[in-house]
């Protein structure tokens, strides 16, 4: 009971000296102030500017109707491809959409491959085509996606995973985008769909709805979208076939981002909107297992593709100075070296305190993020959710998310140490061993 008084004691002595002392948040809160603090005001003055444009202003009629080609990427989701497939050739758009479901390994899945061309023979809609594309031998995704490419005629190329499934109002939403010419590919918003699986899918659907679609509903409005999701993008297919499709490798949604944003220096008018109400729903990993072997790949990649693969395109005069400042502090120093940071940080404290001061420092670390949590939960629910009754009811779940997040940083931090020492990204399951070991060593 005394340790617990003295915890008490701590954490009313440390508000009392924030609170008649603000200058010490200086001190105490440097990375907040000086770093995340930027950041927050790029996102939330983005998210306002998104919902002025959209709501508060007359919507602009177009009579921009281009072909669409929608490149699904099949391997072994059985049953789940027919949804995706019904989900796109029932889109509201009234312009030509074709199907292309591209069967990776379609002797192994013989499975996907004969619901997809069940699917396809089924589809009698208008101005809908439906192509079931076999890739006899195994590739992986990158080789899938490229073999959709050189089939797909139309203006507008989007890339769809096989368990994904969308609104029918996507198309209709991402389209506009491209009726202007400097716009050479965007990202679409996706959600958890079955958020109700397990704790792990609750806390994956805040981060989907805070982080991706919030956080990239803000920066794109400044066009600093950091990356476009390889389960749900869309691209002009002329720029897309000009800088050579999808990379070898792997995380090729990172990879065809960091690529076309080469370009910015050289076209400062170029730009990668986010389609935030282009909804496409996907299913989380509802077991640790599963999450941790998702985002150890995630993670790792994201080391490879920045400091191995494109390092030297880092530089203004390809990205721009805008696109090359952001990239440098909030890809690079966010994503690589602050888990190191932190994780040093707390093993630091725990090290040089008592346990009553290093848990109070971690209480008061947890309100305030829970407190910028919150903030930004509830502006995302009042300028971007369309789907309201069912981002509520997160809610309850919300005060979990800090340990879910510092979780998903340790993580993180393994993943990078684990590409830096083994190299792991040529582990990848989004290909076979033999066509990453062909790829080119960086």
């Amino acid at each position: 009971m005394s340790d617990l008084n003295t915890l008490a004691y701590i954490l009313l002595g440390m508000w009392h000296t924030l609170a008649t002392h603000l200058s010490l948040l200086v001190w105490l809160l440097p990375l907040v102030l000086l770093y995340e603090l930027p950041l927050m005001l790029l996102v939330v003055s983005g998210i306002v500017r998104f919902y002025h444009q959209r709501y508060m202003t007359v919507p602009k009629q177009s009579l921009y109707r281009p072909k669409v080609s929608c490149i699904i990427t099949c391997y072994a989701e059985g049953e789940a491809v027919k949804a995706t497939i019904d989900s796109l050739a029932e889109q509201s758009y009234d312009g030509e959409i074709e199907i292309i479901a591209v069967v990776d390994g379609a002797v192994q899945n013989a499975l996907t491959y004969s619901v997809a061309k069940a699917a396809a023979a089924a589809c009698k809609l208008p101005n809908r085509r439906v192509i079931v594309l076999p890739k006899w031998q195994r590739g992986g995704r990158v080789s899938t996606l490229n073999a959709g490419l050189s089939i797909a005629s139309g203006e507008i190329v989007m890339n769809a995973d096989a368990d994904t499934s969308f609104d029918n109002t996507m198309i209709s939403e991402v389209v506009p985008y491209f009726a202007d010419p400097n716009v050479p590919a965007l990202g679409g918003a996706l959600r958890v769909r079955n958020v109700q699986d397990s704790l792990l899918t609750r806390m994956q659907a805040i981060e989907y709805l805070i982080s991706m679609q919030g956080g990239k509903t803000g920066l794109s409005q400044w066009n600093l979208l950091n990356n476009i999701s390889g389960a749900f993008g869309a691209f002009r297919r002329s720029f897309l076939q000009q800088i050579g499709g999808w990379d070898t490798h792997t995380a090729e949604d990172l990879d065809l981002t960091v690529r076309i944003k080469q370009y910015f220096g050289r076209h400062p008018n170029m730009r990668i909107p986010f389609a935030t109400l282009a909804i496409g729903h996907t299913d989380a990993p509802a077991d640790l297992k599963t999450l941790v072997l998702q985002r150890l790949r995630w993670d790792g990649d994201l080391l490879f593709l920045y400091l191995r693969k494109h390092w030297p395109a880092f530089t203004p005069r390809l990205l721009g100075s805008g696109t090359f400042l952001f990239t440098l502090l909030y890809g690079v120093v966010q994503n690589v070296l602050m888990p190191f940071v932190i994780v040093a940080y707390s093993i630091g404290l725990a090290i040089s305190y008592p346990w009553q001061i290093y848990a109070s420092i971690g209480i008061g670390v947890y309100l305030l993020y829970l407190a910028i949590l919150s903030f930004f939960y509830l502006l995302v629910l009042i300028a971007i959710s369309e789907r309201l009754k069912q981002d509520l009811r997160l809610l309850p779940w919300l005060p979990l998310y800090p340990f879910y997040a510092f979780f998903m940083r340790l993580v993180c931090l393994f993943a990078l140490l684990n590409e830096v020492v083994r190299r792991s990204h040529e582990e990848s399951s989004m290909a076979p061993w033999w066509v990453l070991k062909r790829g080119r060593k960086f």
